[in-house]
């Protein structure tokens, strides 16, 4: 009877694999995740690292212009011919690297007058627009909102150049 019972035994095989993906497939998704994960990575670097787009000092001085044009109500025309000359004088050093912001209006003109990168109209709408700046700020010239709208608009004209034509 032992003999019968022996017979009815198997003898124990290895564990079964039940995982139906094959060990490859495993690596390449791994691989492929980890690749995708990584260009995301250099993408999101790419696009913060952009350079930004550089102003001209053409641009930047016409942006400001428009900043102070919404401000003309709110400063008083003495507060706000200074505004104006200061974006002015920092165009024309920026813009022709003369020492606008280092000199009087007189002497700027002076200099001007010698050798100048301007035609006449710009110098007489330059000398215009500073002549009435300093009666503003050093005469202390009773001015107006009409005023300061004026030495905005010779402003305009003068950094946008090709439109000299009194308004």
């Amino acid at each position: 009877m032992q003999i019968f019972l022996a017979q009815e035994f198997h003898d124990i095989t290895g564990p079964v694999d039940y995982f139906l993906l094959q060990p490859w497939m495993v690596f390449c998704a791994v691989a492929g995740t980890l690749l995708l994960i990584g260009l995301t990575i250099w993408l999101i670097k790419r696009w913060r690292n952009r350079p930004l787009a550089v102003k001209t000092p053409r641009q930047r001085a016409l942006d400001l212009l428009a900043r102070a044009e919404t401000e003309i109500d709110k400063l008083t025309p003495y507060q706000f011919s200074i505004r104006v000359s200061d974006i002015l004088r920092r165009y024309v050093t920026e813009q022709y690297q003369l020492p606008v912001t280092r000199q009087t209006s007189v002497e700027f003109l002076n200099a001007l007058a010698a050798t100048s990168p301007f035609s006449s109209d710009e110098q007489a709408l330059l000398s215009d627009f500073l002549n009435r700046c300093d009666l503003i700020k050093f005469a202390r010239y009773d001015a107006t909102r009409e005023d300061s709208r004026l030495l905005l608009d010779e402003a305009e004209r003068f950094v946008k150049g090709g439109m000299l034509a009194p308004a």
